[in-house]
């Protein structure tokens, strides 16, 4: 499995990606909203895309759909229940799905809502997993849930599934925003000496050649993975009160996303 990762330049410092099979040269694009820009890289590659996938209904995510089907004939595939969000899906994705490109690669769709309720996820079946999260997990942050979303179920895919991957897993988000999620971490956790030297490298590095972490990283950097630590619960306490002495990780998370919203 061979990763092509696209910074787009825009406004929002979105990610687009292309996934490709090292023995035929079939690829997937994962939210090409940059169309010509992920054309371009797939040309200069020699890879032909075959599927495109949405991890979800946003226009960030979906706006170069029309010029890459129009381009590639791809087949678009999407979480099912955005199929009725998002023109022309050929496959509504469920959680277990194989997404399978080539000889080489195999995708495995994740239902991880949150962000919005109709979110996936894509885990490699590889010998080092990666993970293509969207918007909901960012390089030491997580999704907002404005439009369309919902901060338990949030909470619920951090906990349940993303908490619960290889630690080996490799992060590959939707967007770069990791000079200001590490400076929100260290807001909440000012000890955090990892997430400050990692600070000292995010704040000059080039999205366009991106720092890759992993979720063992994460769970070291990433103050919604850290919901027991007493740095945050201290800091979380001074803002909000009435949060007790030993709040559980549900109320951290929630209370943790809220600040978030307004940093």
């Amino acid at each position: 499995m061979i990763v092509e990762q696209i910074y787009t330049d825009n406004a929002w410092r979105n990610f687009n990606y292309l996934i490709a099979c090292s023995e035929t040269g079939q690829a997937l694009a994962i939210d090409p909203l940059e169309h010509e820009k992920c054309l371009a890289a797939a040309k200069r590659l020699g890879w032909d895309i075959i599927k495109i996938l949405n991890t979800h209904e946003h226009s960030d995510h979906t706006g170069g759909n029309g010029p890459m089907i129009a381009a590639t004939g791809a087949k678009l595939l999407a979480h099912h229940g955005a199929k009725n969000k998002i023109p022309d899906v050929d496959l509504g994705l469920r959680a277990g799905d194989i997404i399978k490109i080539g000889k080489t690669v195999e995708l495995e769709a994740l239902d991880t809502p949150g962000h919005t309720m109709s979110h996936v996820c894509l885990l490699s079946h590889t010998d080092q997993p990666a993970l293509f999260c969207g918007d909901t997990l960012f390089n030491a942050g997580a999704g907002n849930c404005h439009n369309g979303g919902h901060p338990e179920e949030l909470y619920e895919t951090f906990s349940s599934q993303l908490s619960e991957l290889p630690d080996s897993t490799r992060v590959f988000p939707g967007h770069d925003y990791i000079a200001n999620n590490l400076e929100f971490t260290l807001n909440r956790e000012p000890d955090n000496a990892k997430a400050s030297e990692l600070l000292a490298t995010a704040a000059k590095h080039d999205p366009h050649q991106a720092i890759v972490t992993t979720l063992g990283l994460e769970k070291e950097i990433n103050t919604f993975f850290r919901l027991q630590n007493p740095s945050v619960i201290k800091t979380l306490r001074e803002e909000f009160a009435s949060l007790p002495d030993k709040p559980n990780s549900r109320e951290v998370f929630l209370r943790l996303r809220e600040l978030r919203n307004n940093w």
